[in-house]
């Protein structure tokens, strides 16, 4: 690695001094996912059968997926959780709830059109007795 903070490389500012568990990287150009875990002083490649890293300690994975954010498609690294769905992005998030909006607000006026049926139909009973519905 190139890059160094107090003359050392990066890599093992990680290692030997920072102590993080796990280092991952991601090439955007080639789609490439890579992870390292520490293992004593060193970082040892992880053998990923998929693209996605499970990190215990976080009970969070970091995957790549496939599709749109921010106009753009392609394939970004992602969190997911613990049964492995994607955690959802801000945007998501609000498609979503405009979403469960919708279709509470879709219930509500089923409810209404319902309890306006059943009205009726009690009203005309009513009428069938010989009660007026609207003088009880």
């Amino acid at each position: 690695m190139s890059a160094k903070a107090n003359n050392q490389p990066l890599g093992e500012v990680y290692e030997q001094i920072l102590g993080i568990p796990y280092y991952i990287v991601f090439d955007r150009y080639t789609d490439e996912l890579q992870a390292f875990q520490l293992q004593g002083d060193r970082y040892r490649k992880m053998e990923l059968t998929e693209s996605r890293v499970w990190i215990p300690t976080l009970e969070l994975g970091l995957g790549l997926w496939h599709g749109e954010y921010r106009g753009k498609d392609r394939q970004w690294l992602r969190w997911y959780d613990t049964q492995r769905n994607w955690i959802p992005t801000t945007a998501e998030k609000e498609r979503q709830e405009k979403e469960l909006a919708l279709c509470s607000a879709e219930k509500e006026r089923q409810e209404k059109e319902l309890a306006q049926a059943r009205a009726e139909r009690l009203a005309e009973r009513l009428r069938q007795a010989g009660i007026d519905p609207e003088q009880v």
